[in-house]
């Protein structure tokens, strides 16, 4: 019986206990009793260890957080201050509104550092981007950030000089020509060309080349002689021939595509695949025209007269350049606007379907015939300037049309001729240059060009019209260049094909606005438009492409 009271006490205690909530208050209504308080304050006491252990450890690593993100929280304030300059917060008000700014971001980031890592660098990149708008552009490269490096020769100096004049303005431009000996330098070739200098003696470096010649040594050192003459404020230093011109607003365009504070070697190659093997693939040929950046020149400067002793074999002067640039580890950056025309004979099909890129410069003007019938070299080059004045971007740029009512192709190399064939011509074909020049090694054929070519078609229906430019103007009204194509008068042979003959033509008028931006954007061919034929007379329109626009067959 004992026993039995004894555990029916228990069980009454027991469903007491269960009939009350984890904070003590009783589930059911009843009488309430407190049969072991010291279970409930040892439980309270244990919980309320645990919290401030817990607390202080999320305190210890919030502030080890805090130390590793101080950077961050200096380039919050750093930002907070310049806000604060910028916007001229100079008044007592002022001051008292900016405080609360550095303090609201400083609570900010204490916040997001008792978060995830992952927070405080989502905020980090609108810290960076706030510093770099703060940050202003470069400027772009002008005409006067160029320095010119000219070889020339003594005895063809007389000859050669008028190829100068055509591109070169003293008020605009800085320039070195470097000659072998003293020429007759006249108070009128002071106002039209570079100053003259002679090259320093280079009769101490070897030259073993049977070949060549040892003005190439000469020849080879022109950047860095031009170098240490010391001119300010130097971006890029060209190198040209004597018989090279250039059109100096598309070089600009050019060196604007590129850093000029880092290592550039900027050139083209030879037309002559022959040349190309022998010399090198990697090469910028020096008559067509090269650029190096000041930087590299700079560093050219301290190692080209012991790198040019290493080469006495070298044939010429832009081989010699090449292997001290591979000696540097610079590699060639090509450009095909510079030309060194290393061909004979009429430049008409390379010219008329030039690449879709700016023209830089034309070489060995010597060589070949003049680019336009009836002048001379000089007549000719000069004449070219006209429309380069007008609009320097879209010169020699090849557009590709049809009228079809007529079933004719017609070909325009803006600036410089127009073509007008029989038939219908795809774009990829008339894209190609024709074969009416000769490569530089005489007993090579068209497989020795670095590019490809077509032949001048033997069908005489198929010989293309001519229409040379004769006058460009601007004309206000429109804001449009008006440039007009005379036919170059040759024999034709007749023709028994049935459709509309060109040689009704006399001149072709064509109409373009000038497009400076046009090298900003990605390379694409303008689009011409034939809009009237008459009375011996086509017009066309040459302009930017517009949507959905093709040269479609």
């Amino acid at each position: 019986m004992k026993d039995n009271s004894k555990k029916d006490s228990e069980k009454v205690v027991w469903d007491q206990i269960q009939m009350r909530s984890p904070s003590g208050n009783p589930l059911v209504s009843g009488p309430s009793t407190r049969p072991i308080p010291k279970l409930m304050v040892w439980f309270f006491l244990f919980i309320s260890v645990t919290y401030v252990v817990y607390t202080l450890k999320l305190l210890t690593t919030s502030a080890q957080q805090t130390c590793d993100e101080s950077p961050f929280i200096s380039s919050f304030h750093r930002t907070s201050l310049l806000l604060n300059k910028t916007t001229n917060l100079t008044s007592s008000t002022s001051i008292s509104t900016s405080a609360p700014l550095v303090l609201n971001q400083t609570e900010e980031i204490a916040t997001a550092t008792a978060a995830p890592h992952r927070e405080v660098r989502e905020k980090l990149p609108v810290v960076v981007e706030v510093e770099k708008a703060a940050v202003p552009k470069p400027k772009p490269t002008e005409i006067h950030d160029v320095v010119f490096g000219i070889a020339a020769s003594s005895k063809l100096w007389q000859q050669r000089k008028e190829y100068i004049k055509i591109w070169y303005r003293p008020e605009q431009m800085r320039g070195v020509v470097w000659l072998d000996d003293r020429v007759k330098y006249s108070p009128e070739d002071k106002k039209t060309l570079p100053p003259v200098r002679v090259s320093s003696d280079t009769s101490n470096f070897a030259y073993t080349n049977r070949q060549g010649h040892r003005s190439a040594i000469r020849i080879s050192r022109i950047v860095t002689e031009t170098l240490r003459m010391k001119h300010d404020n130097v971006r890029w230093f060209v190198m040209g021939d004597d018989d090279t011109v250039f059109i100096t607003d598309n070089l600009v365009r050019i060196l604007n595509k590129y850093d000029h504070n880092q290592f550039y070697y900027i050139g083209s190659l030879s037309e002559s695949h022959i040349q190309n093997i022998f010399f090198s693939y990697g090469m910028a040929y020096g008559g067509g025209g090269f650029a190096i950046s000041y930087p590299l020149a700079k560093a050219l400067s301290k190692m080209q007269d012991r790198c040019i002793q290493r080469y006495p074999g070298l044939y010429g002067s832009d081989d010699r350049m090449q292997a001290c640039m591979a000696e540097l580890g610079v590699p060639l950056t090509k450009e095909l606007g510079f030309h060194q025309y290393d061909v004979y004979g009429n430049l008409f099909g390379l010219l008329a379907a030039h690449p879709v890129t700016p023209l830089v410069s034309l070489h060995h003007l010597d060589v070949v015939e003049p680019i336009f019938p009836n002048a001379t070299r000089v007549e000719a080059l000069q004449k070219l300037m006209s429309p380069v004045k007008l609009d320097s971007a879209g010169i020699m740029q090849q557009s590709i049309c049809y009228d079809k009512a007529r079933s004719w192709t017609i070909s325009v190399s803006w600036g410089f001729a127009v073509q007008v064939f029989r038939g219908i011509f795809s774009p990829r074909e008339m894209e190609m240059p024709s074969r009416t020049f000769l490569n530089w090694y005489r007993r090579a054929d068209y497989t020795a060009y670095a590019f490809n070519t077509r032949p001048v078609s033997r069908n005489p229906c198929q010989k293309p019209f001519m229409f040379y430019m004769s006058s460009a103007r601007m004309d206000p009204e429109l804001n449009k260049t008006v440039s007009e194509y005379e036919r170059h008068r040759i024999p034709h042979p007749p023709c028994r094909w049935r459709m509309a003959d060109p040689d009704e033509l006399d001149r072709v008028i064509v109409n373009k606005k000038p497009d400076p931006q046009l090298w900003s954007r990605s390379p694409r061919r303008n689009c011409c438009r034939v809009m009237e034929t008459k009375e011996g007379t086509m017009v066309v329109n040459v302009g930017v492409c517009k949507d959905g626009e093709v040269s479609e067959i």
